[in-house]
């Protein structure tokens, strides 16, 4: 599911995880001199945008795809990228000010170790963060998916509402079982405009995460129903169509000893 290019990622979820980016780094205020970590970086969008708030040096970044770790570092010279699992980062103990993981918890093999490597990549008194899409609020785009989805074939699991953490307070008791302090939850809404249905439904075809990677299995047949079920599910809009997102967002602290 997430072993396409950066330019596939882009299409379908990158338009969602860029400006999420920007208003995650903005609430987390990282400042100058602080040394800062993007656990599953993808093609970096959150890297990004800390290293446009810090400074190339001050980020490294990681991620489990080769792909987009190769990606993430073309696009964000001068950070280090490395290949490595949430639940194994790839980086020395106590190095970072704030570790922070954007869209990863859903789909984490082992989420209580993940939580322990973050805890273990940050200083005493140094920051962990983690956003995932939010399971009550949502994406529009998704939920208009897998309703759509339901009307092809009904027998058909909506994995919209099985992602981890994404309901108030997953997060923050993962963060509590892992030893951490001073959490704090919150939500941000993001949203993103579209040309056209047609441009909404190239993002699906690109077969990024389960929504993608189910829309790709289809046969032929099945996918041109479940297009026209989509475009009906959104209105049937006749040009630019505006989609919002809403992801939760958590903060806590590796307690001083």
């Amino acid at each position: 599911m997430f072993h396409a290019g950066g330019a596939s990622y882009d299409l379908f979820m990158g338009r969602y995880s860029a400006p999420l980016a920007a208003e995650f780094v903005d609430a987390l205020n990282p400042v100058a001199g602080q040394q800062v970590l993007d656990v599953g970086c993808g093609p970096g969008a959150l890297t990004s945008a800390l290293a446009t708030r810090l400074g190339p040096a001050a980020v490294a970044a990681c991620d489990p795809s080769p792909g987009f770790v190769d990606e993430c570092a073309k696009r964000n010279p001068g950070v280090e990228v490395q290949v490595g699992k949430a639940e194994a980062i790839p980086f020395t103990d106590a190095r970072f000010d704030l570790a922070a993981a954007q869209l990863v918890l859903h789909f984490v093999a082992n989420a209580p170790a993940a939580a322990d490597e973050l805890r273990r990549g940050v200083r005493p008194g140094g920051t962990v963060a983690a956003c995932v899409w939010d399971a009550e609020r949502e994406m529009d785009v998704l939920r208009a998916f897998w309703d759509a989805v339901h009307e092809v074939d009904p027998d058909v699991s909506d994995t919209t509402r099985e992602l981890r953490f994404g309901r108030p307070g997953e997060i923050a008791r993962l963060f509590v079982d892992a030893d951490l302090v001073d959490i704090n939850e919150t939500t941000i809404e993001v949203h993103t405009t579209y040309v056209d249905f047609d441009e909404v439904w190239t993002g699906f075809q690109a077969g990024i995460g389960p929504a993608g990677a189910h829309c790709v299995a289809l046969p032929a047949l099945q996918q041109a129903l479940l297009r026209d079920r989509l475009y009906e599910q959104l209105g049937s809009p006749p040009g630019p169509i505006t989609l919002t997102a809403v992801a939760r967002s958590v903060t806590a602290v590796r307690e001083v000893p």
